[in-house]
């Protein structure tokens, strides 16, 4: 069974999406369609734009959308998935891909996200760190243990087996960091983020979507999206709403996810969007499937 899977921030470079607009009349009166939407010409950024000028969210974000999305309308009739999944920003992706928003909603909404993290970024420095080599159960009691009121660490993005992203205070992120080093962590890499994604301290955008989300319409997917907050399928538009808006400061289980989709049937993982990362987090999950990219 074909499972379809959308990457989140970070996957960005320089040059994406440029020659699907220059070879692909659809992609192209979409991509034009995405700058009168944002109201500022993210082309020029996506296409000719430097790293650091990438990394602003209010690009990022709509920019990873774009061309995800975009690559997946391009593919015509060989779209056809038996599920689909994202990871983190992914998450509205593939759900513009299976239909259960529109495009234009989908851009709007991804946009309104990028914005509210910025801003709840910017209300309390906090940032991000890998941790490599522990199981999952020992991060998370060493969180727990380092967390205090007003200066929180929380586990935030389980990739794979091995690999755990935490969020949070800086203060308490780099306690975690030395705690976890200490408890035999091979590496504990802080990462170029702007704030504490998929944690409590994300409550203030989370507040600002959902209103947002509520006042969207959501549709019955063509086929279901499994959604990083529980790891599970869903096809129903109030649930798939629910857990988007809970998702902002809820972990991303995507080890869990993509087991479930395994468990589920898929046996062979497109990856529609820029980059590879979330190939390589497949392999490291399960390495029995297939897992490529569009091209």
């Amino acid at each position: 069974m074909k499972a379809f899977v959308f990457p989140g921030q970070g996957a960005q470079f320089s040059g994406m999406g440029k020659d699907l607009y220059d070879t692909n009349e659809t992609a192209k009166n979409l991509f034009d369609k995405a700058n009168e939407i944002l109201g500022f010409e993210i082309t020029k950024i996506m296409f000719e734009g430097t790293a650091e000028e990438l990394k602003q969210t209010k690009v990022t974000q709509p920019a990873v959308f774009l061309h995800s999305v975009i690559s997946a309308i391009c593919m015509g009739d060989a779209f056809k998935p038996d599920m689909v999944g994202g990871h983190s920003l992914g998450e509205f992706s593939a759900l513009v891909a299976a239909g259960a928003l529109s495009f234009e909603d989908g851009l709007r909404l991804v946009s309104k996200r990028a914005m509210a993290m910025q801003k709840a970024c910017e209300a309390a420095p906090s940032t991000m760190a890998a941790i490599i080599g522990l199981p999952d159960e020992k991060v998370e009691e060493i969180c727990a243990a380092v967390s205090k009121p007003g200066n929180i660490v929380v586990p935030a993005n389980y990739n794979n087996p091995g690999q755990l992203v935490i969020s949070g205070n800086i203060e308490a992120v780099n306690e975690a960091c030395e705690a976890l080093k200490a408890a035999g962590a091979k590496r504990a890499l802080p990462l170029p983020v702007g704030g504490a994604f998929h944690s409590p301290l994300m409550q203030p955008a989370k507040d600002e979507l959902q209103a947002a989300i509520e006042a969207t319409e959501f549709k019955t997917p063509k086929c279901p999206v499994y959604q990083n907050v529980d790891a599970k399928a869903h096809t129903n538009p109030e649930e798939i709403k629910q857990n988007l808006i809970a998702q902002l400061t809820a972990p991303v289980k995507w080890t869990y996810e993509v087991q479930a989709m395994i468990a589920a049937g898929a046996d062979d993982f497109t990856e529609c969007g820029p980059g590879k990362a979330l190939q390589g987090m497949i392999a490291k999950i399960n390495n029995t499937v297939a897992a490529h990219g569009i091209a």
